[in-house]
This record gives C-alpha cells, sequence and structure tokens, in this order.
C-alpha cells in the first residue's frame, strides 16, 4: 500500500518561496492551509495586483505565480521536469518536492518579483 504524501511539509516549503518577499507585499491570507500575497494597486487594471500563493487542495498543493502569466517570457528556460508540473499559465501542482526543483521555483519568483517590480506592482 502506498503511503500518502506529506502535504504539510510540501505545503511549508512551497510557502517560505513566497514568504521571502512578503515584507514587499501584502499578506492576504495566512491559514494553515493557504498562504496568498498581493503586490501593489495598479491603475491600468484599478484593482490590487494578485502576486502568489500556496494552497493545500485534496490531493496536493497549488502554487500560483502570477508573474509568469504576466509575463510568459519568465517560463523561457524552465526545465522539462518543472514545466511538467504546470496546470493552466500560472499554477504548478505538487504532492512532494524535491530541493533541486524547489531552487527552481524559487529562482522563478525571485524573477517574478524583480519582474513585478520593474513594472512599477511592488
Amino acid at each position: 500500500m502506498q503511503t500518502k504524501p506529506d502535504l504539510r511539509t510540501t505545503f511549508t516549503r512551497l510557502k517560505k518561496i513566497l514568504q521571502k518577499h512578503a515584507k514587499y507585499l501584502t499578506v492576504t491570507m495566512d491559514k494553515p492551509d493557504a498562504y496568498y500575497l498581493d503586490a501593489a494597486y495598479s491603475e491600468k487594471f484599478k484593482r490590487q495586483m494578485f502576486f502568489g500563493a500556496a494552497q493545500i487542495k485534496k490531493r496536493y498543493i497549488s502554487f500560483y505565480l502570477m508573474p509568469v502569466y504576466a509575463f510568459p517570457n519568465l517560463l523561457k528556460g524552465i526545465s522539462p521536469a518543472l514545466k511538467k508540473r504546470m496546470q493552466g499559465k500560472s499554477c504548478f501542482n505538487f504532492t512532494t518536492i524535491d530541493d533541486e526543483m524547489l531552487a527552481e521555483l524559487g529562482a522563478l519568483t525571485a524573477k517574478g518579483f524583480a519582474r513585478y517590480k520593474e513594472a512599477g506592482l511592488v
């Protein structure tokens, strides 16, 4: 019998990626199963801009990273393994995450943060 992956550990690891940028963004949700960050208010869209989130679902953890939706060129050069985790244009799903993929996702998040900053959203 296969053991259920430890989703809580995966969630905690993914949440830490987002928390590195939290002092420059707005934490809109911080619950045991969900962590959301918003960027600055956009005059163009007349609303607060979503940055990213980690959320425990029934069988996996979703990691949302809106900068890759807004600036798809950020995805150039990502590994096939990370690309395989993509669901839609800005969501990555995980049951577990190894150190290598965690580092790659962390670097992608940092690039996304920098791109939002260049666009005046941070």
